[in-house]
């Protein structure tokens, strides 16, 4: 819950950037950019340190990094600051995504993987909630830097409660003996499915990435809305997207990670052509928030296509793999759209991330029909 506190707020803080420090949008993009490159360079270190050290002394790493990047954050009057505070908050993610998603697929059984990275994202969206609420709030009174200092307490106080957990305190599986191959445990991980299946999400990030960094823009510059009302309707995201999380994970136990993860990337797409047709506020906040509902309902059939297609004992490496691929294509779309945005107009970056979506769906027929948990 914490760790995603401040997962879109510099996104929707966009607007208010733009103003505030007189950029230009490719400009302003830099928040959400340069913030996913170091994420992305933390993704590979973050698995072979989830597969080593204790998951309670990563989670508190990852507490304490970020607790302390918010407090810097709020103290900064420049947008160059603001960037490097940001960048050092979403160094944590990692830190946190890979060790923690590793020991939770250890934990679960294979039959409720699905369920329980469902509540797991449920948890997620509900700190992702609760930070655009006290954005919401705090825009329209102290100031926007308040929400980065209003959370970076308790975040810090938590990543202590996290060092002294008994609960994570769980053995790893023994590694396994290495066919001489020379690829060693990465011939283990990198499956041709695992390839198609990085393929895939890197299809769907694309599409998904380029419209959501920009949502609130549209809103303010296409759409006429206030920055505040703007970021009210972008809250409602994380709040239907609690019931995403929940519902992904149930049709991931239902149908299969992978028939579910189809369907839910199909309703990402015409919920997405719907946000860019509608006009009145009521109705843009209806449709986003239909999106919001199946673009977190993806998160659970990912992560546990994921884990089914990887071996437990190098589940840290795996994720890490799937999340720098994940991170690789988030830190350039974002500067790629701001480009193709200041060429064109705001409003043909939703068609072309349609389009992404529709060709993600359309790579995944081609993975195994049958995916069975490889738990070696």
């Amino acid at each position: 819950m914490f760790i995603e506190v401040y997962l879109l707020i510099q996104v929707a803080l966009i607007p208010v950037m733009v103003k505030e420090f007189q950029l230009s949008l490719l400009e302003a993009s830099l928040v959400a950019t340069i913030p996913s490159l170091a994420s992305l360079l933390m993704n590979l270190p973050s698995g072979f340190l989830a597969d080593r050290f204790s998951t309670s002394h990563l989670l508190s790493a990852s507490m304490l990094i970020e607790g302390v990047a918010a407090f810097l954050v709020s103290q900064t009057q420049d947008f160059h600051t603001l960037v490097i505070g940001v960048s050092l908050m979403r160094i944590s993610s990692p830190i946190y995504h890979i060790s923690g998603l590793s020991q939770l697929s250890r934990l679960a059984e294979p039959e409720q993987m699905s369920r329980s990275v469902g509540f797991h994202n449920a948890l997620g969206n509900i700190g992702t909630a609760g930070g655009l609420v006290t954005l919401t709030v705090f825009l329209s009174t102290l100031g926007w830097r308040w929400t980065y200092l209003f959370w970076a307490l308790p975040i810090i106080v938590w990543g202590f409660v996290v060092l002294r957990s008994p609960a994570l305190k769980i053995a790893r599986p023994e590694k396994p003996r290495y066919r001489r191959t020379g690829l060693g445990r990465y011939g283990l991980i990198l499956t041709s499915s695992l390839v198609l299946f990085l393929i895939v999400i890197s299809i769907r990030e694309v599409g998904a990435t380029g419209a959501s960094t920009f949502m609130t823009t549209f809103f303010v510059n296409g759409r006429g809305l206030s920055d505040s009302a703007a970021s009210l309707i972008y809250s409602l995201g994380p709040f239907v997207g609690i019931l995403g999380s929940l519902g992904g994970g149930y049709l991931g136990e239902r149908l299969g990670a992978q028939k579910a993860l189809g369907w839910t990337v199909l309703g990402c797409a015409f919920s997405l052509l719907a946000v860019s047709v509608v006009t009145h506020a009521y109705l843009l906040a209806l449709m986003f928030s239909f999106y919001s509902i199946f673009n977190n309902a993806v998160w659970s059939p990912m992560n546990t296509t994921v884990a089914n297609l990887t071996p437990s004992s190098e589940r840290g490496l795996s994720y890490s793999i799937y999340f720098f691929t994940e991170g690789l294509v988030a830190s350039v779309t974002p500067t790629l759209a701001a480009g193709f945005i200041e060429l064109t107009d705001i409003w043909y970056i939703f068609p072309i991330s349609v389009a992404f979506l529709f060709g993600s769906l359309i790579a995944l027929q081609f993975l195994p029909r049958r995916i069975v948990e490889n738990n070696l």
